[in-house]
């Protein structure tokens, strides 16, 4: 399996472009993935300087309805005029910072016929499957971060019910792809217990204190090799990394085979 990181908030070579965002190509022995689309059509023009193809994805997944994950919706499906993009039923609904700015998707975008909205386990194709956000397996405290869902007219926490993990199995290991980790990397981790798991730890916001020490010990407790990027926070990683014996970070422009 090889795992590119079209977009990231970092990069790793100076030919391509970074914003605030996730994109993923991901080429196994039977499918080519996108997970994830940026902000902005800045993953599709890091995929042309990096020689990857849009129009060989065969299915794309969008791990959460925030725009620095979805942003690129549509341009993707401008680039590939065939693949289907799996994403959470809540997906479309309103996500805000605070209670006044939109951080969603573009709404306009939601009756595209290509759209396949999961609501329960989904099996993708061999070795494929989509689940979505933990409910049953929380054992630590859901933190909205300040981020809000509109329902009703009403602002609330967001619970981030329109998360969603992709986990690969190949060549006997198990990869978990999860974009920001918004219900908990501590439990993402514990629950799947995957071989391998990429993805954003949402931990940038933390201090470099004794809290963040203690995830670095409970993640490290765990038989998994991390590679992390965007939403875990540059310091925030430098910091676990001397913590933790399996954490790597995958920056734009970078290719990991596994």
């Amino acid at each position: 399996m090889k795992i590119t990181a079209l977009l990231e908030n970092t990069a790793a070579r100076g030919d391509v472009h970074t914003e605030h965002g996730l994109s993923l190509y991901i080429e196994t022995g039977a499918h080519t993935l996108l997970f994830d689309m940026g902000q902005t059509a800045l993953f599709a023009r890091n995929a042309d300087t990096l020689g990857l193809d849009l129009a060989a994805v065969d299915a794309a997944v969008l791990s959460h309805g925030h725009y620095d994950h979805g942003g690129g919706l549509r341009t993707f499906l401008e680039r590939n005029k065939t693949a289907p993009v799996y994403l959470s039923r809540h997906a479309f609904e309103p996500h805000y910072h605070g209670a006044g700015r939109y951080i969603g998707l573009d709404v306009s975008l939601q009756e595209e016929p290509r759209l396949r909205f999961i609501s329960h386990e989904t099996v993708l194709g061999e070795g494929l499957t989509l689940y979505p956000c933990l409910s049953s397996a929380r054992r630590h405290p859901l933190d909205s971060g300040g981020l809000q869902r509109q329902e009703d007219g009403v602002f609330l926490p967001e619970d981030f019910r329109h998360e969603q993990y992709l986990m690969i199995e190949e060549a006997g290991k198990r990869v978990l792809f999860s974009g920001c980790s918004h219900r908990g990397i501590l439990d993402i981790a514990a629950c799947f217990r995957p071989d391998i798991l990429v993805g954003g730890f949402h931990l940038s916001k933390f201090a470099l204190d004794e809290t963040l020490d203690r995830y670095g010990a409970l993640l490290n407790l765990l038989p998994v090799e991390y590679y992390t990027c965007h939403c875990t926070g540059i310091e925030q990683y430098l910091f676990l990394q001397q913590r933790m014996e399996r954490l790597r970070y995958l920056a734009c422009g970078q290719s990991i085979q596994l």
